[in-house]
């Protein structure tokens, strides 16, 4: 009997999903599912790149950067039109350099030139709750107003070197102050509250395309570097409030 009931339930949604127009039988969605989801995110990379000037690296795009993960959802049933999910996103980009320095000991007769590069990775994630109500008045697909909850961080990874080297030079570096061997990175760890707008279109059989836009809103910063050492006196105006567009393919069971 469980068996029989199971797969009139999925009848029934896939008819909804491929005849949506055809059937008034629900009067609110119901389903829910999930899957990969791609994104483009724009931070405020000013402060940043005021920093990266004089590290000696190229700044960081203002237009942002291509962000992947995973989110989903599913109707609750017992409040109409409301949904409830969770999704999480990471993304990065880099940007470098490569000059042409002189190692040789001072005053030694003949110089040694070696290509020093820097590299510095700019880097956002984050992950929560989503809670969303999917407006009722438009049918056949869903158009959704809500906003996630949960938390985050930005990254800013440093390195200096001059490409491959031994192992007893590599130590050398370590113990000398003037090294050309350099890395650290700053994390700025925070709370998210996103205001979001997506659009979900039933597709073919148990797919659905999903859009979404919205804004990272931060708060509760807390900067740190390396170990974990607190870094203090961080500009305000260096954080992770960032505009994002998303855009995915979920499988699952949907009626709008």
């Amino acid at each position: 009997m469980n068996k029989i009931l199971a797969l009139l339930f999925i009848f029934i949604a896939a008819t909804q999903i491929i005849f949506p127009q055809e059937s008034s039988f629900y009067d609110a969605p119901f389903g829910g599912g999930g899957g990969y989801v791609g994104g483009w995110i724009v931070p405020n990379v000013n402060g940043i790149n005021a920093q990266l000037k004089n590290f000696g690296v190229p700044n960081l795009p203002s237009s942002g950067f291509y962000t992947s993960g995973g989110s989903g959802f599913i109707y609750l049933g017992v409040i109409p039109n409301l949904r409830i999910g969770g999704i999480g996103f990471s993304g990065s980009h880099s940007t470098s350099s490569t000059t042409l320095i002189n190692i040789s000991e001072s005053g030694g007769p003949t110089p040694t030139y070696v290509n020093e590069m820097k590299e510095a990775i700019y880097s956002l994630s984050g992950g929560g709750l989503t809670i969303e109500y999917t407006l009722p008045f438009i049918k056949n697909f869903g158009v959704s107003l809500g906003a996630t909850i949960g938390r985050g961080s930005l990254t800013v990874q440093l390195y200096k070197n001059i490409g491959n080297y031994d192992w007893q030079y590599f130590w050398q570096q370590a113990e000398n102050s003037t090294s050309s061997i350099f890395s650290s990175s700053i994390k700025n760890s925070f709370w998210i509250f996103n205001p979001t707008l997506s659009f979900d279109f039933p597709a073919y059989h148990l797919i659905c395309i999903h859009v979404g836009t919205g804004y990272q809103l931060t708060f509760g910063d807390s900067w740190t570097y390396d170990n974990d050492n607190k870094l203090l006196n961080v500009p305000w105006g260096i954080r992770g409030n960032s505009f994002f567009i998303q855009t995915g393919i979920y499988v699952g069971l949907f009626s709008f």
